[in-house]
């Protein structure tokens, strides 16, 4: 399984609050997982890229 990381810069804290249900803060702000089974991290993924859209914040590339 691949290895997992999310950076995370200028969100809400519902976003960090959401990473750190499933995933390990190494960091502030820096979210790691190594065994995310490809449907948690599609989750994780389309979460994260609803808030962003709805919300309008945080940094997207």
């Amino acid at each position: 399984m691949p290895m997992t990381v999310v950076v995370t810069r200028d969100v809400p804290d519902r976003f960090r609050g959401f990473l750190a249900s499933c995933m390990l803060e190494i960091a502030p702000g820096v979210y790691t997982q190594p065994r995310l089974s490809a449907g948690v991290r599609e989750r994780v993924w389309t979460v994260l890229a609803d808030w962003h859209a709805t919300l309008d914040q945080g940094v997207s590339s």
